[in-house]
């Protein structure tokens, strides 16, 4: 069985995980409407990805 030949330190342990965050999606403005939605997706607001009209939305 593979066994580690050393304790861990708390420093080597604590920079290991410092990248296990959560990140917030990239959102930009819609330039239809102007409402923030995430980055190449359709605006869930307005329907509109682009200039161009992709879902009818009341």
């Amino acid at each position: 069985m593979a066994v580690p030949a050393r304790r861990t330190s708390k420093t080597k342990k604590r920079l290991r995980r410092t990248n296990y965050k959560l990140q917030v999606p990239g959102m930009t403005a819609c330039p239809n409407c102007g409402e923030l939605r995430q980055a190449h997706h359709v605006c869930s607001s307005c329907g509109y990805y682009g200039d161009k009209e992709v879902i009818n939305v009341k």
